[in-house]
């Protein structure tokens, strides 16, 4: 078998994905929609963004979750986040 078939056969058997993942959507409740996407990326096929990376990586509702920690942890540890904080206020 020549290197050009082995090459095909062993991608059509992969399980690897490639895409662009952007964790964040600094547009929520907005789609992300940037100019410099357009026409570069097959968007539903080769990006996700905020919820949809979370959730195909880790399941459902993933990014629910990872929202609801951070969530949690900022109420629990405002106090301390604050005070961190000021010592950047004057500058």
């Amino acid at each position: 078998m020549g290197s050009n078939n082995l090459c095909r056969k062993s991608a059509s058997k992969s399980k690897y994905i490639t895409l662009i993942a952007i964790p964040y959507n600094p547009y929520n409740s907005k789609p992300y929609d940037r100019w410099t996407m357009a026409g570069m990326l097959d968007l539903p096929n080769e990006l996700k963004v905020a919820d949809e990376f979370w959730d195909f990586l880790s399941g459902k509702d993933a990014y629910k979750d990872l929202l609801d920690c951070f969530e949690r942890v900022g109420i629990e540890l405002r106090d301390e986040i604050d005070n961190y904080f000021k010592k950047y206020n004057n500058i």
